[in-house]
């Protein structure tokens, strides 16, 4: 499996741009999935840049509906009518013309609940807020809509979040219970800052304990808590540009 991100940040060369929001394209042996799209088309250049050709995409997976991971699409270049799997309250709050595009250029597989669009490959649907310290929320928005990807392997569940508002260790409980695998890998947005010191805390001490071989935080995780991921773990932070194999 090939992670390449389109969308992060910082950027990891010349050449490749940078923007606050997130996106990925996977390559598995079966299917190509593009996860979340950015705010602008910075995914589409950075995709050219890495000699990627997004025509290729089978799935299009929108983590949820903020402008920093779902406006891209309104940018797309697409030549065939790709499908979207995501939560029906996305597209209920997108903005009237991005709705009416979304809705025109693509087939569009809504769900709530946990969806296998592709062998051992899981869009998540709803994510259970099963602990006490995760809010759930953004900005007091209960935020259900905001979910993840899994898929399984032989070495256990890699879990591919985009900010991780349902939060980040309820994603992989949920992804651990669908998959009845152990975490192997987490990549992407995790939603941590200094400031919920409590949160970071109890997150470092869950991901202690179920010992992933492989962590990525990325995008919505300030500096003092990258600092705290890379003490624990040994986390290296990827950027624009920067390709995960797996």
């Amino acid at each position: 499996m090939k992670i390449t991100i389109l969308c992060e940040n910082a950027s990891s060369d010349i050449g490749f741009l940078a923007e606050w929001g997130f996106s990925a394209f996977i390559q598995t042996e079966n299917v190509n999935i593009l996860f979340d799209t950015g705010y602008s088309d910075v995914y589409i250049h950075n995709a050219k840049e890495a000699k990627l050709d997004l025509e290729k995409t089978d799935f299009i997976i929108l983590s949820h509906y903020h402008n920093d991971h779902a406006r891209g699409l309104q940018f797309h270049n697409f030549q065939s009518r790709k499908k979207i799997v995501t939560n029906p309250e996305l597209i209920q709050k997108l903005p009237k013309n991005e709705k009416e595009k979304i809705t025109n250029d693509f087939e569009i597989v809504l769900t709530k609940k946990p969806l296998e669009f592709s062998p051992e490959i899981f869009y998540l649907g709803e994510i259970p807020r099963a602990n006490d310290f995760e809010k759930g929320t953004y900005q007091h928005e209960p935020m259900f809509d905001d979910s993840a990807l899994v898929i399984k392997t032989p070495k256990g569940a890699v879990v591919i979040s985009g900010c991780s508002h349902s939060g980040i260790c309820n994603i992989c409980e949920y992804a651990k219970k669908i998959t009845k695998q152990k975490l192997y890998a987490v990549i992407g947005g995790f939603h941590l800052f200094e400031e919920d010191k409590d949160m970071v805390q109890r997150t470092m001490k869950y991901f202690q304990e179920n010992q992933p071989c492989r962590l990525y935080p990325m995008h919505c995780v300030d500096f003092p808590t990258l600092v705290q991921f890379y003490t624990n773990f040994k986390c290296k932070k990827y950027c624009a540009g920067d390709v995960i194999t797996l």
